[in-house]
């Protein structure tokens, strides 16, 4: 508590400072908590202060993005005639449906200009909005009723959140940190603040404790770092639900080499669908054929966000587990952003489908796979989303479901991502239809429809009536559809003609016989 009472001070000081702070004044911060502290207690403290604040920087930056998008859409709609419909192709929305809904538009946009305002306001004067200890647990503190937690449980968990005990790595120093060490057999000692310095027990004013530290996930590549006296950052926290001291540990990743896109796919693809409670992945070959069965792996985003983070987790490395059981070397997902449809001019009421894709983390998502597919030697291909669902479930759901596999529409995307990653088109080509009669049953491909003109290319585009010749210098089909089904076939149409000759009646009915 004694460190998460500097680190919220030195969080208020910064927080004053606004656009004035500059290296002397961040000095000048650091030299006021050596002396209660330490040299590299004092700078945690200070750079956790100052990535507290340029955080929430960001978080206003992105909030006046939204609330003039918000702003601009409303106007674009207040000032279209009542009932009026949009034109998607002319760039014009629709309007509101009654009186009463373009009054209530009205006075939204009025409060949403008034929020934008304070915003800008505070932006322009450097001034931040930081809760320590989160928002949600402050605003709980009001309603304990509802929530069923006495005063004294509450404080618990207002202290667990508040406190500061971080420290960054240091490269070349014992065991990669001087301030929090963790030797290889678990023993945790923490360097005291200078004020503490008499609760030691140990030398050089460490506290070493009793119980020990065990870490489950990449424990020998942490093992490997604190042997070489490489940086390892940590941070102890306290649950105190559970009643458990928790220790996590970080260091900096190495930069992984950019993977060119002809070797990532020279092993296949497992492409993904990503829904609001599973993720449909199929293996697709080097051709982009489906290989073996369908998986979904489940997860539930409902709770807190701690539980929607450890669901994520979980998904992900259950993908890449099976990811490296089918030896394929990239991962294929869809570049989706829902950050311009989760607002309510787009979608109206319809609250359902805005609340579906307002929990969907596909930001989270796509950040978490690709930071852990890295660990794993595994390339991410992102494509373009558009049409996956419905081209895969016209061309591949019906196909691919026989009376032992179900194959959902889910699935039949996760196919139409995979091809895309790897080049192929999505739609399947269909039977050929009967050499003598293509013209009649039509083209051999889905790719193009009847009306489309030039569908046979490269077939020459003549003027005047329609003959079976070819005139003279029309050119040979060089790509002729019959060409790809049988051989030694004439490449261009050739009139015929009788021979001069003629035959006697035996030859002609030896010849009708033949």
């Amino acid at each position: 508590m004694f460190l998460g009472a500097l680190a919220a001070g030195d969080l208020a000081v910064r927080s004053r400072e606004g656009l004035e702070h500059d290296s002397k004044t961040w000095a000048v911060r650091k030299r006021e908590l050596t002396g209660v502290s330490s040299a590299r207690w004092a700078g945690s403290i200070t750079k956790a202060a100052h990535d507290q604040w340029a955080l929430a920087r960001r978080g206003q930056t992105a909030e006046m993005a939204w609330l003039r998008k918000q702003i601009a859409s409303i106007q674009a709609r207040l000032v279209r005639p009542l009932g009026a419909k949009a034109d998607k192709r002319e760039g014009v929305v629709r309007g509101y449906g009654s009186r009463a809904e373009w009054h209530a538009k009205s006075r939204r946009l009025h409060a949403l200009r008034v929020r934008l305002a304070r915003v800008e306001t505070d932006w322009a004067a450097g001034r931040v909005r930081v809760a320590r200890g989160g928002k949600k647990l402050t605003r709980l503190r009001h309603r304990l009723d509802q929530a069923g937690l006495s005063e004294q449980a509450w404080r618990e968990r207002w202290k667990a959140a508040r406190m500061f005990l971080a420290a960054d790595g240091e490269s070349g120093k014992r065991l990669g940190n001087e301030t929090i060490r963790i030797t290889a057999t678990g023993q945790l000692s923490i360097k005291l603040p200078a004020t503490l310095a008499q609760l030691a027990n140990a030398p050089h004013g460490r506290y070493v404790l009793d119980a020990t530290v065990a870490f489950q996930h990449r424990s020998e590549k942490w093992r490997d770092r604190i042997t070489n006296n490489r940086a390892v950052a940590y941070r102890i926290h306290h649950d105190p639900v559970r009643g458990r001291w928790y220790v996590t540990a970080s260091w900096k990743r190495a930069p992984v080499p950019v993977l060119p896109l002809e070797a990532a796919l020279a092993r296949g693809v497992v492409a993904v669908d990503m829904n609001d409670d599973h993720l449909a992945a199929w293996r697709l070959d080097i051709h982009g054929n489906p290989v073996g069965e369908p998986r979904r792996f489940f997860y539930d985003l409902s709770g807190s966000a701690r539980h929607r983070d450890a669901q994520i987790r979980h998904v992900l490395t259950r993908l890449l587990h099976h990811t490296r059981a089918t030896v394929a070397g990239a991962i294929a997902i869809e570049d989706l952003d829902f950050t311009d449809g989760r607002c309510r001019e787009k979608y109206g009421r319809n609250k359902r489908f805005r609340r579906l894709i307002s929990r969907f983390p596909t930001a989270k998502l796509k950040a978490r796979l690709v930071a852990m597919a890295a660990e794993q030697d595994i390339a991410i291909v992102a494509v373009d989303p558009a049409y996956t669902s419905r081209w895969g479930a016209q061309h591949w759901q019906q196909p691919l479901t026989t009376s032992n596999r179900k194959v959902s529409r889910h699935d039949a995307a996760s196919i139409a991502i995979g091809r895309r990653a790897l080049g192929h088109p999505i739609r399947r080509r269909t039977t050929p239809p009967p050499h003598d009669r293509s013209d009649r049953v039509g083209h051999r491909t889905a790719q193009a429809r009847p009306e489309i003109r030039r569908r046979e290319e490269p077939r020459p585009r003549l003027p005047g009536p329609r003959t079976r010749s070819v005139p003279p210098g029309s050119g040979e089909k060089a790509d002729d559809q019959r060409a790809q089904h049988r051989s030694e076939h004439a490449a261009e149409q050739q009139s015929w003609t009788q021979d001069s000759l003629l035959l006697s009646p035996e030859e002609r009915f030896t010849c009708d016989t033949a």
